[in-house]
């Protein structure tokens, strides 16, 4: 096994190159897959990558396969965190039937077109299917441009077009620069637009969601909001960041990522609630959110438990579950990152999720099912165990 190289009982593989140049990383991605040749291929790649040079190499060193990927906020690879690398992962033909598609290229498009595309995209995938075990079940991973302000109706015509189908994905970043996000998908890039990945297997799996907050009694009201930019512009009739900085007790001036990261925001949707987090402060203390927000929506400011104690507790129950987990698909929100080194706990997290077998990045946003969410880590646990 080369370093940064494992092979799962599964048959999938993972690699992680810290190459700076992108054409270098993808040849010794090559090198360390050999034989067989993946019948597809899935890269998160660190947003320092020229993206067009990662494209170019991928035609160059894996002709013929088919593959989708993002630019990210960090990197999860064979070893846990990572930063600057390009993580790959190769699903094997004999056992995984993988699909894949742009979807919502056209800014212009209905929550009914882009339904309309993935369900095509599913017949596809079906018929294609057909050669596995009957036993076999699919999943679906979603990737979407972290900038796109289009996360919502994107997860949504998602969910809508794949009738039951479990899908779960992560939103691609830039290292907390907010400039420059991208998606690829065979060898061609993307902005504002989600790749969708269907896979089936006879292997056990299960999607699954977990987050580390747990609410309390006080509430902020968004009183004044530009819902197409997700910019809040008002809480409980204060400027929305002087307002949030005294509920947090914390200087105003003193606002940064790692202060969202420890005072998360969450909305209450069907009993439950999900996380929804400030991306930045703007000069004129207005708010700009991660996810779609629009007046009188009320957040309810959250507690955060313990990271990895939370995070071990939900690793070792989809183990359990599993009867054993051979390898993790994750989407990682950046401000879980952020959290655990502000907390002095990043190298017990990267520890645990190389324990797991998690292989991901750090994201903009997530999804489960219907939802797009912050703060939240989602993914599919896959089993060495069949469904036989």
């Amino acid at each position: 096994m080369r370093a940064g190289h494992l092979t799962y009982a599964s048959g999938l593989r993972s690699f992680v190159s810290s190459k700076e140049d992108a054409a270098l990383a993808v040849a010794e991605a090559a090198a360390a897959f050999g034989i067989p040749t993946p019948g597809f291929l899935v890269l998160y790649a660190s947003s320092d990558k020229d993206p067009q040079a990662l494209a170019d190499a991928l035609a160059a060193h894996f002709p013929g396969v088919p593959h989708a990927g993002c630019s990210t906020a960090g990197e999860i690879g064979p070893s846990g965190y990572a930063e600057n690398t390009i993580v790959f992962i190769a699903f094997p033909q004999a056992s995984f039937c993988v699909t894949s598609g742009v979807i919502g290229e056209h800014s212009n498009q209905t929550v009914a077109e882009i339904s309309k595309s993935v369900e095509t995209l599913k017949r596809e995938h079906d018929a294609r299917a057909s050669a596995l075990p009957k036993s076999s079940q699919t999943f679906a991973l979603s990737i979407i441009d972290g900038l796109s302000l289009r996360e919502e109706t994107l997860v949504s015509a998602i969910h809508r077009g794949l009738e039951g189908i479990d899908v779960v994905g992560g939103s691609a970043g830039d290292n907390l620069a907010f400039a420059n996000t991208w998606i690829i998908h065979n060898g061609q890039l993307f902005t504002k637009a989600a790749v969708l990945v269907l896979v089936r297997t006879h292997f056990r799996f299960k999607v699954f969601h977990h987050d580390n907050f747990e609410p309390t009694a006080l509430k902020l009201v968004v009183t004044d909001c530009d819902a197409e930019t997700r910019t809040v512009r008002e809480l409980n009739g204060e400027i929305a960041a002087r307002e949030y900085a005294s509920c947090m007790n914390i200087d105003e001036a003193h606002l940064v990522h790692l202060s969202f990261a420890s005072h998360p925001l969450v909305v209450k949707v069907g009993g439950e609630y999900f996380c929804r987090s400030i991306r930045n402060t703007n000069e004129d203390g207005s708010l700009t959110f991660f996810c779609a927000v629009e007046n009188g929506v009320v957040l309810t400011v959250a507690e955060p438990q313990d990271l990895v104690a939370s995070a071990t507790q939900a690793l070792q129950a989809l183990d359990d579950d599993l009867n054993g987990i051979d390898m993790v698909l994750g989407f990682d929100c950046v401000f879980r990152r952020l959290e655990a080194e502000n907390r002095q706990q990043r190298h017990r997290m990267s520890d645990l999720l190389k324990s797991y077998n998690v292989i991901g990045f750090s994201t903009y946003g997530e999804q489960f099912a219907a939802m797009h969410l912050n703060q939240t880590f989602t993914g599919v646990a896959i089993s060495a165990q069949t469904f036989d």
